[in-house]
């Protein structure tokens, strides 16, 4: 029902040490007490894309004053056997950046694209890049060959950071399409043969760091409004919008997590003290997400939090590395989540270091938020709205809160605006549905190469969300439909448009529908409908489409109609009634 919803724990319980109690105090006058002027979270309106909005004064200018100011000899990065502090991946990002500025020209504003599991490679480039002016383009890892290449076109990359799996994928691209891209590459992790027909065009990463022997950073001059990023999302049609961000929404996002985790103390009347250990978050989501780039990984650098990265997930594996590494976050959709407690459960866990169990990519069954809190003997339940066209901010909501309300996605965050409005663009009043739409200071201009999706999307210097939700009379958001024709499947935003196109490629296909089926693991599963002229086996559809569609878009259900597909009067399928009996056929 969300995009890439996203939190940060606003709940009071953030780590296992003793807290100093204060004086309670409602949420607003936390809030008014935290961005005062003077105060560390102060708040002053100023302009972005010609409107005004709240921004936080005391913010890192760019990104890389964010990763500089945290410099350190904390340990920041885990992966296996490998750590590095932060001062280490500084010194790391420091080359690279020298490399690309230097080796392959990188000017400022270029697009550099990173594709990649969750390697500490990923977090050195985009540190590199968005350092020295560049955009990082956040390329999914998942996608087939052809939707890659759609990508680094789409965007314009200049250059692409990529794993073995990944040169692969753009080896068999430039093979099928007969098409050298223009684009330079640079291999990270070269422990598996280069496919040869990029051999001579490969650059090893590791190398090219060797061989520079100065940690010094060039200086680029980065504008809070200059580009940072660009972020790849479903929509309900065609092919994927590239998000782009500036490095002031980024940053908005990052102290408006900060300011919700201080409110949600102040108004329980506790002063979280400095942990006794270094705290750590457990990286499961991919870093190609909003809540694994910037709720898990971007926040972990103001509070000094070790990241560890995991290279697939595991909830056998997640369970250990909580305990081992004594970490106290975990941020990850509701599948995963629900992994961690059935896990725990199975072989009765504490994982007592747990402080904060937070929901990003999908809503969470009100289920899971009473087994979160019952099953760790620390760890309170968070969750939150958010997309990545917000960077992954809108509202948060934990602990007591979240018992109470397992439905809502919580309050609004202290820099984004919220309404609901009707069909005509008219705002509604508390507990009645419509369209949110939302504003502020961590929200887009708009998409890469997109006015058309620009002109549907921004309304007045509104986004509107396509969720249908309502506010109830505190202020709580309840999201309960959508209005974009997309399924969410644990956290990945999938647009039926594309799987039905998908599916009407199949010389035999006449129609197709494509819709959400329940799921309790996923949240959704995707259901397709078919009508085909003469039989057609569903392993032979299945093959077909695995070779156009990545695997997780591939329909878990396929039901085959034995006439045209129903429709109403204006000619539209009657999709809804096909999804209700799918979900029938799978007793849901």
């Amino acid at each position: 029902m969300t995009d890439s919803t996203t939190t940060i724990s606003t709940g009071t319980n953030t780590d296992t040490g003793p807290k100093q109690v204060v004086p309670a105090m409602t949420r607003a006058a936390a809030l008014a007490q935290l961005t005062a002027a003077g105060a560390p979270y102060e708040l002053r309106t100023r302009p972005l894309y010609g409107q005004s909005i709240r921004a936080f004064v005391h913010a890192p200018t760019n990104l890389g004053e964010l990763y500089a100011t945290a410099r350190s000899d904390a340990t920041f990065l885990v992966f296996n056997d490998e750590r590095l502090t932060f001062n280490d991946a500084w010194d790391r990002a420091a080359k690279l950046a020298q490399v690309l500025l230097e080796d392959y020209g990188v000017e400022h504003g270029d697009r550099i694209a990173i594709a990649m599991r969750n390697y500490p490679e990923w977090v050195i480039a985009f540190m590199a890049i968005t350092t020295i002016g560049g955009v990082a383009v956040a390329m999914n890892s998942l996608w087939l060959p052809e939707e890659m290449a759609y990508g680094l076109t789409d965007s314009g990359a200049k250059v692409l950071l990529a794993d073995p799996e990944r040169l692969q994928r753009f080896a068999q691209h430039e093979a099928e399409s007969g098409e050298e891209l223009p684009i330079a590459l640079i291999g990270v992790r070269l422990d598996t043969t280069v496919p040869a027909s990029l051999s001579a065009r490969v650059g090893d990463f590791a190398a090219l760091l060797r061989a520079r022997t100065s940690t010094q950073m060039p200086q680029v001059e980065v504008a809070p409004e200059d580009n940072a990023s660009i972020f790849y999302t479903s929509g309900s049609t065609g092919h994927p919008k590239g998000v782009v961000s500036c490095h002031l929404n980024i940053l908005s996002a990052l102290l408006s997590w900060e300011l919700d985790l201080q409110a949600g103390a102040l108004g329980a009347g506790i002063t979280p003290p400095v942990p006794e250990y270094q705290p750590g978050s457990l990286l499961a989501v991919p870093l190609f997400h909003a809540t694994g780039s910037h709720a898990v990984y971007l926040a972990s650098y103001r509070a000094q939090r070790k990241l560890v990265c995991m290279y697939k997930w595991d909830p056998a594996a997640a369970a250990q590395l909580i305990a081992h590494e004594q970490l106290n976050s975990f941020i990850a959709p509701a599948a995963m989540t629900g992994d961690l407690v059935v896990e725990a459960r199975r072989n009765n866990l504490d994982l007592s270091t747990l402080a904060s169990v937070g929901g990003g990519g999908a809503p969470r069954a009100p289920e899971q938020v009473r087994s979160i809190d019952a099953t760790f003997s620390q760890a309170m339940p968070a969750t939150g709205w958010g997309m990545t066209e917000t960077n992954a901010i809108g509202t948060g909501i934990g602990g007591d809160d979240y018992l109470g309300r397992p439905e809502s996605s919580g309050r609004a965050s202290a820099v984004v605006d919220l309404k609901i409005v009707d069909e005509a663009g008219n705002e509604l009043p508390a507990n009645t549905r419509g369209e949110l739409l939302v504003r502020g200071a961590p929200v887009i201009e708009g998409y890469w190469n997109r006015p058309d999706a620009n002109a549907e999307t921004f309304v007045d210097g509104w986004l509107c969300t396509g969720d249908v939700a309502y506010l109830d009379d505190d202020g709580f958001l309840f999201i309960v439909d959508r209005i974009k024709d997309l399924v969410i499947r644990g956290g990945e935003n999938i647009g039926c448009g594309e799987v039905e196109a998908a599916l009407l490629e199949h010389p035999l296909v006449l129609e197709a529908s494509v819709y959400g089926v329940p799921d309790e693991r996923l949240g959704e599963e995707v259901g397709a409908t078919y009508f085909s002229e003469g039989a057609l086996a569903e392993p032979e559809l299945r093959e077909f489409l695995s070779e156009r569609l990545a695997r997780f878009k591939v329909p878990r259900y396929l039901t085959a109609y034995q006439q045209p597909l129903p429709r109403t009067a204006s000619g539209k399928i009657l999709k809804r009634d096909l999804r209700e009996h799918a979900a029938s056929q799978v007793g849901l």
